[in-house]
């Protein structure tokens, strides 16, 4: 779980950077804008989903405890 947790925060910096570099290259040039950034926010939306997801099961399945401030005292 722990792999597939930091696998997806890789991909959620990967996919920012290149929201950035077609941010910043896309339309440049006389060259038409394309949809690729938005396409690279959207997968790290999905990743970010995707790790939010992970850290639920593995909460429910008892591979992370919760700590911090105790409920209900």
């Amino acid at each position: 779980m722990k792999y597939l947790v930091a696998l997806a925060f890789i991909a959620i910096v990967l996919s920012l950077g290149s929201a950035l570099f077609f941010m910043l290259n896309d339309g440049r040039d006389g060259k038409p804008k394309t949809s690729n950034m938005a396409r690279a926010l959207a997968f790290r939306v999905g990743f970010s989903i995707l790790v939010f997801i992970c850290i639920l099961i593995a909460w429910k399945l008892g591979y992370i405890q919760p700590t911090g401030i105790k409920s209900g005292q």
